[in-house]
């Protein structure tokens, strides 16, 4: 009876070893599935980020200052005043980064007077020369693109600011634009990727076309 009672004993050890054997094997499978699962979420969300801030552009050239006559509610051509109420400027992509789609961009404005956090666009009117001659066609807080296409095989027509090409965009400041010395603040927004953030002063001096430095 007492080398039964104890190979009863040994078996049960057995089935509990085993039993813990596979227990252990099981749980070791779930942990490292969830390992694997937390690195490929990781991979995807540094992906993620990487693409969100990997795309980004940059101001290249001059920033223009207009002073234009209103007609009714349309700025027309640069005439001098007393404000300043449009820029000109150029952006294009930062080294080795991904396109910008035009269409996705919002454009804010802010100076000590006056905040619009989305500028209205229009597709209609504002990318030609302006002068004393040729109209803006812009209704003060409007804004507008072109994208200048080199004749290299980068150019095309699409509304994707891509590498080699160069992005125009005219502003007409809100209502009044700003006076001599006074400050401003226009930031370019794109869908994804980093802001551009364009300050400037007026010049003590405002002039129908002006540099602003």
């Amino acid at each position: 009876m007492q080398r039964d009672k104890r190979g009863f004993t040994g078996l049960e050890a057995a089935i509990v070893l085993t039993a813990f054997v596979v227990v252990a094997a099981v749980f070791s499978y779930v942990v490292l599935n969830a390992g694997f699962f937390t690195t490929q979420k990781s991979k995807e969300v540094v992906h993620t980020g990487s693409m969100l801030y990997t795309t980004s552009a940059e101001l290249t050239g001059s920033v223009i200052g207009y002073s234009l006559t209103q007609s009714g509610d349309i700025l027309t051509v640069a005439s001098g005043g007393t404000r300043l109420n449009a820029t000109r400027f150029y952006l294009q992509l930062t080294a080795g980064e991904n396109p910008i789609d035009m269409e996705g961009l919002t454009i804010s404005y802010l100076d000590v007077d006056t905040h619009v956090g989305s500028l209205d666009y229009n597709a209609s009117a504002g990318g030609a020369q302006i002068s004393s001659s040729s109209s803006l066609g812009l209704k003060p807080g409007e804004w507008n693109y072109t994208i200048l296409t080199p004749s290299t095989t980068y150019g095309d027509t699409d509304t994707l600011l891509e590498f080699g090409e160069k992005a125009q965009i005219t502003v007409a400041l809100p209502e009044g634009g700003v006076g001599s010395d006074e400050k401003f603040s226009i930031e370019v927004k794109p869908a994804r990727g980093a802001n551009v953030v364009i300050e400037r002063t007026a010049p003590s001096a405002i002039d129908a076309v002006m540099d602003l430095l």
